[in-house]
């Protein structure tokens, strides 16, 4: 049902409202190591929407309708718009302590996760499937950074410097 490019479009779409989200935050906020974690996680998401759209370009040597490509980016455009999944719930300006912080980062990338592989049911082509694992590894190679992070800085609390 999805193609390669299609899941590739989404994903690009995700980490780049992502990046948005977190850059816009980093204006609203005056605590120094809050903007600085938000200043991360937003080249964080860049560099994900850089190596998604690395992926694409492979995956557009194999493209057989450009036609139909174009037809299902503006649909997908269309459905995701500017949707954050749950970034746009936070109060980035109530954040008390980095962990706080690390904990609500994990929650969004597991959102990632959870929507990609809820796409995982209708996909068909193999070639797909395997394209879409790369993605959901990459995610998840986020999530266990990210709790890393978490015990290198759990004990600073926001403002901190």
């Amino acid at each position: 049902m999805f193609s390669v490019n299609e899941i590739l479009d989404m994903a690009i779409r995700i980490e780049n409202n992502g990046e948005k989200v977190y850059r816009d935050t980093t204006e609203k906020l005056s605590q120094p190591d809050l903007i600085s974690l938000l200043e991360w996680m937003a080249d964080e998401e860049a560099k994900h929407a850089e190596w998604f759209s690395n992926l694409k370009n492979e995956a557009s040597a194999n493209s057989s309708n450009p036609f139909v490509e174009e037809m299902s980016r503006e649909l997908f455009n269309d459905l995701l718009g500017e949707k954050n999944f749950s970034h746009e719930e936070v109060n980035f300006s109530k954040i008390g302590s980095i962990k706080e912080l690390f904990e609500i980062f994990i929650e969004f990338e597991k959102d990632t996760v959870l929507f990609y592989e809820m796409l995982q049911p209708f996909i068909e082509n193999e070639d797909t499937l395997a394209h879409l694992s790369k993605i959901i590894a990459e995610e998840n190679n986020h999530i266990a950074h990210l709790k890393e992070s978490i015990g290198n800085t759990a004990a600073l609390p926001a403002g901190t410097g």
